[in-house]
């Protein structure tokens, strides 16, 4: 959510000593220092600082601002290791932490992704404050070499990524990690307007809870009894968007209120969207997700463009593998398999001791080490990294795959009139994944969908064969035509690799592989907002009504015999928000009254050629 649970943002290499008896510890090998860093604005923000023993000289320093505490706290107590590389532990690195403005031990006021000042604007934003401890660290912390570089993943992310906005000279290196970006359009609480339920309840009834003054321990949020039917039964049973205030949160949460009132893509979000403020960025950026990251793989890839384009001759670089939200960052060997894939590598490795570790030691210690290429994308199909210099490819064959008779897919548009219909029922939503558990998955990313196809409220289309590997690269645009006998309608685009009914694949778990549908790509488009994320508007009943946006990028290989198979569905529960199909003011103020049944069409024909449109790598 926009976060990393604590137990994963501790996760890291576990050393063993030359001769393989003990755990390594931090405090073994290294001296920590605590600081309270004054900022211009007097407020000082808590710094843990681990400086390295057993390597002498100087050391860059490796900076990671958070709001999941930078603890634990006092000097005698440290982390147990740290995440990355133990080449960077071999090395010498030094490593601090912040708690950010706000959270924990730090002073001042938290502020939910913090609006960046504008141009001559006074105050202090996330840039500032940065600025602020970086000119500290290196004036302060024993044996630092003048270079400092930040990582972080998640919500670090977005603090690593506002870190580099009007760059302090001795900031170095910056690796937004699955930062978050922007939470309307992408990532977290929303994409293209359609709220993410679960996510944003379950991280906010605990996250969003206030903090009354500096403290080690943080609020928990209530405890809210789920009763029978797990997570799906819940949010099913407590209904509208206000019952979930109303019922449980009862007005402690600031951040539900804002969004609340905040249905549309309006300034306030639009203050929030870190890519369109990514300027006077003067230090390398290495920017990293995952190919299936639930979270924040929207927030990874457009960082990267909106820097490349707004910062025009420094260093911009991006990796996408095939990982979970802050896979990459697993203990040695990790990587290898996520769900029912195995990727024949540990791709966590290969990461961390192939473009991680060589970009810091590149840009931090000037290393005469290569730099990591522009991009490093896995090819989720094939098993294996590509590099690319530019990224997405130049000379990409666009191609169309049609809707058709038949529930197939073609290259030829469609000639003869026709329709693909489904009844979407708020009562009884289509679920993200079956089962559906009591938190929120990762594994539904790539899942079998099967269980999708045999329902009555999701139309599947699939292409022949395949004669020959087929890579597919890029954004996909998904272009629909449809109808609703409803004024409001969320729709939801699948891609998908259907593996051959005779193979003989097993999975790492040794299930059978025959005939499985592996979820490559899908996004979902909340109709009110298919002409301008700022400017609902209604659907007329009946009036055929063309929905387009865009999925998240792809770099698959469809190998001899699978199928490319598109799925088309109405909600995604309780992933996504159930929709009224009913025009209102705002979802989020909607009543129970307000949920009705729509029957929707989806259009085929040479008037309305409903298609998905992908970049074919030759």
């Amino acid at each position: 959510m926009g976060r990393l649970p604590l137990s994963f943002v501790a996760l890291s290499v576990v050393f063993s000593s030359a001769m393989g008896q003990s755990p390594w510890r931090s405090r073994d090998h290294y001296q920590k220092y605590e600081y309270m860093i004054p900022m211009r604005d007097g407020k000082k923000l808590y710094t843990a600082v681990y400086v390295p023993k057993d390597v002498t000289g100087s050391h860059p320093i490796l900076l990671e601002r958070t709001p999941y505490s930078a603890g634990p706290y006092g000097s005698d107590a440290y982390k147990g290791n740290f995440r990355g590389s133990k080449k960077l532990i071999e090395a010498g690195y030094i490593f601090a932490f912040q708690d950010v403005r706000g959270k924990y031990l730090s002073e001042g006021d938290f502020v939910n992704i913090r609006p960046q000042l504008k141009k001559g604007q006074p105050g202090i934003d996330e840039s500032t404050d940065t600025f602020d401890t970086v000119d500290y660290l290196v004036k302060k912390v024993p044996a630092n070499n003048g270079a400092v570089g930040m990582w972080g993943i998640s919500y670090p992310g977005f603090y690593t990524g506002v870190g580099a906005i009007n760059t302090h000279p001795n900031l170095k290196a910056v690796s937004p990690q699955a930062p978050v970006s922007n939470w309307f359009v992408g990532d977290d609480f929303h994409h293209n307007g359609a709220l993410f339920l679960q996510d944003g309840f379950d991280f906010l009834s605990g996250f969003g809870q206030p903090r009354p003054e500096p403290t080690a321990t943080p609020r928990g949020g209530p405890r809210v009894d789920r009763g029978d039917g797990g997570a799906y039964g819940f949010f099913l049973r407590t209904g509208a968007l206000p019952n979930f205030d109303f019922n449980y949160l009862k007005g402690s949460v600031s951040f539900w209120q804002d969004m609340m009132n905040h249905p549309n893509y309006d300034e306030f979000w639009k203050d929030r969207a870190l890519p369109d403020h990514m300027e006077n960025v003067k230090c390398a950026v290495l920017t990293v997700g995952g190919l299936f990251d639930a979270e924040d793989m929207w927030g990874a890839l457009n960082l990267y463009q909106a820097t490349e384009k707004k910062n025009k001759g420094i260093y911009n670089a991006l990796v996408m593998g095939p990982w979970f939200h802050g896979m990459w960052a697993g203990r040695a060997g990790a990587g290898r398999t996520f769900g029912d894939q195995d990727f024949g590598m540990s791709t966590s490795d290969y990461y961390q001791d192939k473009i991680e570790f060589p970009f810091f030691e590149k840009f931090l210690r000037g290393q005469n080490v290569e730099a990591p290429p522009e991009a490093t994308i896995f090819d989720t199909g094939k098993d294996e990294f590509r590099t690319f210099g530019k990224w997405p490819v130049d000379g990409l064959t666009r191609t169309s795959l049609f809707a058709a008779p038949n529930n197939s897919l073609s290259t030829v548009r469609p000639e003869s009139d026709g329709y693909e219909e489904y009844v979407n029922d708020p009562a009884n939503p289509t679920p993200y994944t079956d089962p559906v558990p009591e938190r929120r998955n990762r594994e539904h990313m790539l899942s079998d969908q099967r269980f999708a196809s045999a329902r009555n409220d999701v139309v599947t289309y699939r292409t022949a064969r395949m004669a020959a590997a087929t890579t597919y690269a890029g954004p996909v645009t998904a272009d629909l035509w449809v109808t609703t006998t409803g004024t409001d309608a969320d729709f939801i685009v699948k891609v998908i690799d259907e593996y051959p009914a005779d193979s003989l694949e097993v999975s790492p778990s040794g299930k059978n592989m025959a005939g499985y549908q592996m979820l490559v790509r899908w996004e979902v488009m909340r109709g009110r907002f298919r002409e301008d994320l700022s400017k609902p508007k209604a659907f007329e009943p009946g009036k055929p009504t063309r929905v387009k946006y865009t999925l998240n990028d792809i770099l698959h290989t469809f190998r001899p015999g699978h199928k490319l198979v598109v799925q088309i569905q109405s909600s995604m529960f309780p992933l996504i928000d159930r929709n009224p199909n009913r025009m209102v003011p705002s979802i989020y103020q909607a009543s129970d009254a307000d949920f009705q049944k729509a029957t929707i069409r989806i259009l085929r024909s040479s008037k309305y050629p409903t298609h998905v449109e992908l970049g074919l790598l030759k």
